[in-house]
């Protein structure tokens, strides 16, 4: 399980020119699934996705998280995350958990999230999606759970 964890101080997605999910300050995170990722192991992830201490406490240190802040959850669905680029040009695909597999485990982590964390947003898995979003720091953090 992968999440590419950015800091922002807005966020959207859109599809078909219309907006499905936008947060102000808070995170965005593009997840991405491997092959062999269980459900089992989400609870941890999302855990850490909302534990991550990526803001800044009064001292301007990273010390604060997601919970701490109060702030939005974006979760995108990006299964290019668990390409494999070591070699030639082109990635390969074969690491990414099957389709089916991934929206399955998408679904139930957005269902996670979002019984844990009300102001969750998403976008849609299979989607061809537009995302915008203002990178605050800019802060970006790679996330992987096994």
């Amino acid at each position: 399980m992968i999440a590419l964890l950015q800091r922002v101080t807005e966020a959207e997605v859109r599809i078909d020119s219309e907006p499905v999910g936008a947060i102000e300050d808070g995170l965005l995170v593009l997840v991405g699934f491997q092959r062999g990722d269980k459900t089992s192991r989400l609870p941890r992830f999302l855990e850490r996705i909302l534990s991550y201490r990526v803001f800044a406490d009064d001292q301007g240190r990273m010390n604060r998280s997601l919970k701490d802040k109060d702030g939005g959850l974006l979760l995108v669905p990006q299964f290019t995350l668990a390409a494999d680029t070591n070699s030639g040009n082109r990635p390969s695909f074969t690491p990414a958990a099957p389709p089916d597999a991934g929206r399955r485990l998408f679904e139930a982590l957005v269902e996670l999230a979002r019984g844990q964390w009300p102001s969750t947003q998403t976008g849609r898995f299979g989607a061809d999606m537009q995302v915008g979003s203002i990178n605050d720091g800019p802060v970006t953090f790679w996330l992987e759970v096994r």
